[in-house]
């Protein structure tokens, strides 16, 4: 055979859209002539064909051959396993042209797609100014997701305001712009950057919120039927996925295996300050517990806690999600329970391949998880009521209290603290607010303005992350008619510290659309009652579930006029706060907020109440768990 006739007549073959010819003339001339243009129309062929790991492989062959031009034909094999869903194939290749990554735009996009993925955000940082500086749109929005909850990092406010201004017209740039704004209280420019949005809103585009980030949306939207569009970042659920899992064969045991995923899984983060006592709680005679664990190593380096007593610790750091799903699989668990969703450094998007015959979300996003294959969410009658149904995708899977563990012998004890220490007015009625800075909207500060003009002899303890938010906060006081002289400053602090400050204070204030989670726990445990209003959404109703159990629903205002005359009633008639100081006291070791063993029963009840389900091949649905009677003598410290 000619070969030069050969490749003419398989390249006019490949041009004329003869893509079986081409390949059928290849298959024959390959075996005589192995050099790079063959193997890469051979490729270019198979790729039409949609034979693209074939393809791909077929442009190694082609590098091999190609000397100097070897990097291109290697970057096009890579992209091609990126697009075909083969993540270690495309990775292996990229971190052999490491070097280059850093000036091609292409190759970045490649690793860092991968690494996000598998949340290994640590190695993100050396891709994001090239990609930021790409003119492919797709690489400025890869830009956008390199976005970190470190937004006191330079680097991510620089990567957000460039990306917004040199695409103006990018409503997912406009939404993470506005991320850094509210993260420091820049209100007036959040302000004027929200305007469009609102307007398309007031018109019904409910579409635009497709291009918000799921959790950082909650912290401006309390619309609960809203909150369903926020949707960047996530892929539509193929509900085939659904019902191929629930389809599969499963072999149960005496004890339910439960599966739990996080990166949190370390002492110090406020997941586990919660959940910890429940884990080690959890019934080893009915129930077998397993965490995958996808925590940074740089948490682990600082966890001081016996891990062991959590459960069985399964690594799943860095692993892609058809190696979770392998791990999972190993395991043979029968209810996998999402502790992240829509929040950093999740891995949900695990959870639309088959790991378990039951997906819960709990505990860790205060919504429904969006397009992630979820059968429940655990939630309670405060953060999940009726109305609340028809915008979850999820089923109610409703504890008979609070949705939210909590630890009453890791976390540590309230200790006596004056005002003095810390630098507080002794005779002042003193609000305060530990949430973080991003839930201070404006709309916050103009209520907390009018509470502080009716109620004359009070000041506000705020917590400030930054010089930058401390000045922030304080011109908008000041706009709104209050002196810098009745706020006060903290900053943050051990957390044994700002469990014992707390109780200088005489009443905390709860922020809207977010409100305190483990922060208005944490304030509850030091014995700060917690002033709130009622929701909208979930994330708007946690205070509520906190306070009604720990029996003390008189501070679920129903509105902002309510929220606002009962502060300042509050701070006109100290007796009464200092009623709901000795409540808290008296309570602690009684009301069912820091029962983490009555917590305990509950969930395991909950557990076995879907496993029953299943078991009869029925399908989920919403689930009440029955409380158990109310407990009369103190559970002690030790839980």
């Amino acid at each position: 055979m000619n070969s030069k006739v050969s490749f003419s007549a398989a390249s006019r073959d490949y041009q004329a859209g003869r893509y079986t010819q081409s390949l059928a003339t290849l298959n024959q001339l390959i075996d005589t002539q192995k050099d790079a243009k063959t193997y890469a129309l051979l490729a270019k062929n198979l790729l039409q064909l949609g034979f693209k790991t074939d393809a791909a492989k077929a442009y190694c062959l082609a590098a091999d051959c190609a000397g100097q031009g070897a990097y291109e034909f290697l970057k096009t094999a890579a992209k091609i396993h990126l697009e075909s869903g083969n993540d270690d194939e495309a990775l292996l290749i990229a971190m052999r042209n490491l070097g280059k990554a850093q000036e091609d735009p292409e190759l970045a996009f490649i690793i860092s797609s991968i690494y996000l993925r598998r949340q290994r955000r640590d190695l993100l940082r050396p891709f994001k100014k090239v990609l930021s500086e790409s003119q492919n749109p797709e690489h400025a929005r890869l830009a956008a997701l390199l976005l970190n909850d470190d937004l006191l990092d330079e680097t991510n406010q620089t990567l957000a305001r460039n990306l917004f201004r040199r695409y103006p017209g990018n409503l997912a740039f406009r939404f993470l712009y506005l991320v850094c704004l509210r993260e420091f209280n820049e209100f007036a420019e959040a302000n004027k950057h929200q305007a469009p949005i609102d307007a398309a809103l007031a018109k019904n585009d409910i579409d635009i919120l497709r291009k918000d980030n799921p959790f950082y949306h909650l912290h401006w939207c309390g619309n609960e039927d809203y909150n369903r569009y926020a949707t960047i970042g996530t892929r539509p659920l193929d509900p085939a996925t659904v019902a191929y899992r629930r389809s599969l064969p499963h072999t149960w045991s005496d004890k339910i295996r439960i599966g739990y995923m996080s990166s949190d899984f370390w002492d110090g983060h406020a997941t586990m300050k919660l959940l910890q006592r429940v884990l080690e709680l959890h019934d080893r005679n009915r129930f077998e517990i397993t965490l995958f664990d996808h925590t940074l190593p740089e948490y682990l380096e600082n966890n001081r806690t016996d891990r062991s007593r959590w459960g069985k610790i399964v690594n799943v750091y860095g692993l892609s999600d058809e190696a979770i799903l392998k791990t999972v699989r190993a395991e043979n668990i029968d209810i996998m329970v999402d502790l992240k969703g829509h929040t950093s450094g999740s891995r949900s998007t695990a959870f639309n391949q088959p790991l378990a015959p039951i997906h819960v979300a709990w505990l860790g996003f205060p919504g429904s998880t969006l397009n992630i294959d979820l059968d429940y969410v655990i939630g309670d009658h405060s953060v999940l009521p009726d109305v609340a149904k028809p915008f979850y995708h999820e089923k109610f899977l409703r504890m008979p209290e609070s949705y939210q563990p909590n630890d009453p012998a890791n976390r540590p004890q309230p200790q006596p603290v004056t005002r003095d220490q810390l630098g507080l007015p002794e005779n002042a009625f003193i609000f305060a607010s530990f949430n973080g800075n991003r839930k201070i909207t404006s709309q916050v500060v103009d209520s907390w303005c009018r509470i502080l003009k009716r109620a004359p002899d009070s000041v506000l303890w705020l917590m400030a992350n930054t010089p930058r938010n401390k000045e922030n906060l304080l011109e908008r006081f000041q706009a709104g008619g209050i002196s810098p002289k009745r706020i006060i400053f903290c900053p943050r602090a051990p957390y044994e510290q700002h469990i014992s400050r707390q109780q200088a204070a005489d009443l905390g204030i709860d922020t809207f659309p977010v409100n305190g989670h483990t922060t208005t726990s944490e304030q509850l445990w030091g014995g700060l009652p917690v002033l709130t209003m009622k929701g909208t959404n979930f994330a708007s109703r946690v205070s509520e579930s906190l306070l009604r159990a720990i029996d003390l629903p008189e501070l679920v205002a129903d509105d902002l006029q309510a929220y606002e005359d009962l502060a300042v009633e509050l701070a006109l008639n100290p007796e009464r706060v200092a009623g709901y100081k000795q409540h808290l006291r008296e309570k602690r070791y009684i009301a069912p907020l820091f029962d983490a063993e009555r917590f305990c029963h509950h969930l395991e009840h909950a557990y076995e109440l879907m496993a029953e389900r299943a078991k009869q091949g029925l399908g989920p649905d919403h689930i009440d768990v029955p409380a158990l009677p109310p407990r009369t003598e103190p559970f002690g410290s030790n839980g």
